[in-house]
C-alpha cells in the first residue's frame, strides 16, 4: 500500500549533508523549479530519497509568500514521490535532493505540481548517468 504522507525520516536536515549537497550535488532546471541532489552511499533512515524545499527571499520578500509556495512544492512532492520510490528502492545508497523555487512571481499549484512530476520522471536516469 503505498504511503501518501511526508514522514520527518524523508526530510533533508544536517548542516554537512546540505553542504555537500552544494559543493558536490548535481543540479537541473524544470522551470519554475530547480532540483540538486547528491548521492549517499549509506542509508540514514528508511526513506530513498531525503528532500528539503527552498525559496529565495530575494523574489518573495513576505515569508507569508514563502511558506505559501514551499507548502504547493510539498504537497506536489508528496502526491507524486512514492513513483520515484518505486525506481530507486532497488538501489544502493540515498539521494539527498533540494527542490528549489526559481521563479520571480507566484505560480498556481499545477505549474508547481507538473514540474515535479517532470522531474520524478528524469531523476533515476540522471541519478544513474552520474554517480
Amino acid at each position: 500500500m503505498t504511503s501518501f504522507r511526508f514522514y520527518p525520516h524523508e526530510r533533508l536536515k544536517g548542516k554537512r549533508l546540505i553542504k555537500r549537497l552544494f559543493e558536490e550535488g548535481r543540479s537541473k532546471g524544470m522551470y519554475p523549479l530547480r532540483f540538486v541532489w547528491v548521492h549517499t552511499p549509506e542509508r540514514m533512515g528508511s526513506a530513498p530519497v531525503r528532500v528539503a524545499f527552498g525559496v529565495s527571499r530575494r523574489n518573495f520578500k513576505l515569508a507569508v509568500q514563502r511558506n505559501k509556495i514551499k507548502r504547493r512544492m510539498r504537497e506536489a512532492w508528496r502526491l507524486h514521490k512514492h513513483e520515484l520510490y518505486e525506481k530507486l528502492n532497488a538501489m544502493e545508497g540515498q539521494m539527498a535532493l533540494m527542490i528549489i523555487y526559481t521563479g520571480n512571481e507566484e505560480k498556481g499549484f499545477a505549474e508547481i505540481e507538473k514540474s515535479v512530476k517532470r522531474a520524478i520522471r528524469k531523476l533515476p536516469e540522471l541519478w544513474l548517468a552520474n554517480s
